[in-house]
């Protein structure tokens, strides 16, 4: 077998294979013999040795010398990928048979980008930012907590008045010089005060009110809303107050901490968890941000040509996770893009290629650079990484499912050990801010 290998730009190759007669005719011995095994030949039990002659008549010479082009172009194509070490992204095209004697055939295939980083790499430098959690984004945590886990009661007492953070159950119209305006109208509108979803001074107007109340509020629209017929304007609502409900903030208690963690535990022990939380995110998120810097930095030093077809596999992959974040929150798809009023191939395009493509390029990056600069990480490194996920989680059935997955040679236990070397070797560019 004879092969001519080109490099065509996007990390295509062009590949002309040449194989004998002598060799093809092995794979014609190959295509007989299943044709042989599967056909329905009169006279002859499947599986019975059939002479050549009687099979070439009952599929046609045509039919015959078709199927061994096929896998004769399907055997060398093979041989030629393991034998030049190229790993495709995507499906060979058959560009042209130039010859069937000798078969010889013109083969075009992406292949996995090849990625060269200079040694220049080595002058990156970068500065890493201290990272602290203040009592203040404590309590807003535990704020935060208490919001999600407010339930609200109904007043049967009239003469109790709303206050912030209850829930008041409205009917509102706006009003211009005594008329009413269009898109005003609210009817059994549950506003939770305080929740600064309305223009800013409204909620706040209506701290007092009792059920059955009608009350002028005037409100001057910000310059810059959303909408531009209403952005600074001063419109009056008739607002009227038809149900309120009162807000009930858990008690963090022992047991109400128990049903969020997993764990019974007092306040301040609470509190120093939810700080170690915070600083994980904000580690999380900082490494993030770190290796983007990073590989912006690291594109200067590099020579890398990304093909149609791995950007396109990328991109997909990325949307796929897009589409899990949208319909979590019980969005549908289609309706986020009929909102944005852009077709997925248009979504795909100017929201998620770009992304795609940092994603490829840090990834293809540090995989060479991981192998220059020998960063492993051992299976007993990998224990103390495993154990900092498990005291996440209070359930057994948690932690039991968790010891399942994360077992050496499992995927989920080689990802772990690829986004540590990663962030190994991420922190070997970055010194601590003075």
């Amino acid at each position: 077998m004879k092969v001519e290998k080109k490099m065509l730009p996007k990390s295509i190759v062009e590949l002309i294979i040449e194989e004998s007669a002598e060799n093809v005719a092995k794979f014609r011995k190959e295509v007989l013999k299943s044709a042989a095994k599967n056909a329905d030949i009169k006279g002859f039990r499947k599986g019975a040795t059939i002479p050549e002659d009687v099979i070439v008549r009952q599929f046609g010479e045509d039919v015959i010398l078709q199927m061994t082009i096929e896998k004769a172009i399907e055997g060398v194509y093979r041989d030629t990928l393991r034998k030049e070490n190229l790993m495709p992204v995507s499906q060979a095209e058959i560009q042209e048979v130039i010859s069937q004697d000798p078969l010889k055939v013109k083969i075009q295939v992406e292949v996995f980008p090849s990625v060269e980083v200079k040694d220049t790499y080595k002058k990156v430098k970068l500065t890493k930012d201290k990272l602290s959690v203040s009592a203040a984004e404590v309590k807003a945590a535990l704020e935060d907590i208490e919001t999600r886990f407010t339930h609200f009661h109904d007043v049967t007492d009239p003469k109790i008045k709303a206050a912030m953070g209850d829930k008041l159950t409205i009917d509102t119209d706006g009003y211009e010089n005594d008329e009413m305006l269009e898109a005003t109208s609210m009817r059994d509108y549950p506003l939770v005060l305080g929740s600064n979803i309305l223009v800013p001074g409204f909620e706040e107007d209506m701290v007092g009110m009792k059920v059955g109340e009608t009350k002028d509020i005037d409100v001057t629209f910000p310059k810059d809303y959303h909408n531009a017929d209403f952005a600074g304007k001063k419109t009056q609502f008739k607002v009227t107050a038809k149900k309120l409900e009162k807000a009930h903030k858990p008690e963090f208690t022992p047991e109400f901490i128990e049903g969020l963690r997993g764990q019974k535990m007092e306040l301040p022990e609470f509190k120093k968890l939810i700080k170690a939380e915070l600083m994980e995110t904000k580690e999380a998120n900082d490494g993030m941000e770190r290796e983007m810097k990073l590989i912006e930095e690291l594109l200067k030093h590099t020579t890398l040509e990304l093909g149609d077809k791995i950007i396109a596999q990328q991109t997909d992959t990325v949307f796929e996770e897009i589409k899990q974040n949208i319909t979590k929150d019980g969005v549908k798809v289609e309706d986020y893009l009929a909102s944005l009023g852009l077709s997925t191939a248009e979504y795909k395009k100017q929201h998620v290629e770009a992304t795609a493509i940092k994603r490829l390029q840090g990834e293809l990056i540090l995989n060479e650079l991981m192998k220059k600069e020998k960063i492993e990480v051992s299976d007993k490194d990998m224990e103390s990484e495993v154990a900092k996920i498990m005291k996440n989680y209070g359930s057994e059935d948690v932690l039991k499912r968790l010891k399942e997955l994360y077992v050496p040679g499992t995927k989920y236990f080689e990802e772990l050990r690829r986004r540590v070397a990663y962030r190994r070797l991420i922190d070997t560019f970055f010194a601590e801010a003075k």
